[in-house]
């Protein structure tokens, strides 16, 4: 078995000293599996923040997506992984990207009340006006789970 066979499951179990060896050895950080998932995403789906950090200072792409277009902010917001968005927020990863049905970091957060995270996103400055491909915005899908704390941190970010 070859080193990059090994840096997704490593990085999904969160063995750091395993990631750290691998990474020595020149793993790709930024490899795909079939899904597309990189062992930051993979890392970062499965709230396994000492890996995601130690993937990121190794380099790996902050905004590379999976075959669904979901990055791994995305999949933090999804989740509400509040401190690991934190540290891809902080690391640079772009807050506004979109999958492939529109879908933003700030509209997982709305829609499943992951409102730690979405705080996260606004004081960030994430853009509250992009539209996913059904003309909803990250303001609607609060509203339409009832999101009322979300739907009033949004509305008092647009105001401000």
């Amino acid at each position: 078995m070859n080193i990059n066979e090994l840096i997704i499951p490593a990085a999904r179990k969160g063995e750091i000293e395993v990631l750290k060896e691998l990474i020595l050895q020149k793993a790709n950080v930024d490899l795909k599996d079939e899904k597309g998932f990189t062992p930051l995403i993979i890392a970062c789906y499965n709230n396994q923040y000492e890996a995601a950090k130690l993937l990121i200072e190794a380099g790996a792409d902050l905004n590379d997506a999976d075959n669904g277009g979901n990055t791994a902010l995305m999949g933090v917001s999804f989740k509400g992984y509040a401190d690991i968005a934190k540290l891809l927020i902080e690391s640079g990863a772009d807050l506004n990207l979109q999958h492939g049905n529109g879908g933003t970091a700030l509209m997982f957060a709305a829609m499943f009340g992951r409102n730690d995270v979405l705080k996260l996103l606004l004081d960030s400055n994430a853009d509250t006006t992009i539209l996913d491909k059904t003309g909803q915005s990250a303001l609607e899908f609060a509203a339409l789970q009832g999101n009322e704390a979300g739907m009033q941190m949004i509305q008092e970010y647009q105001t401000s």
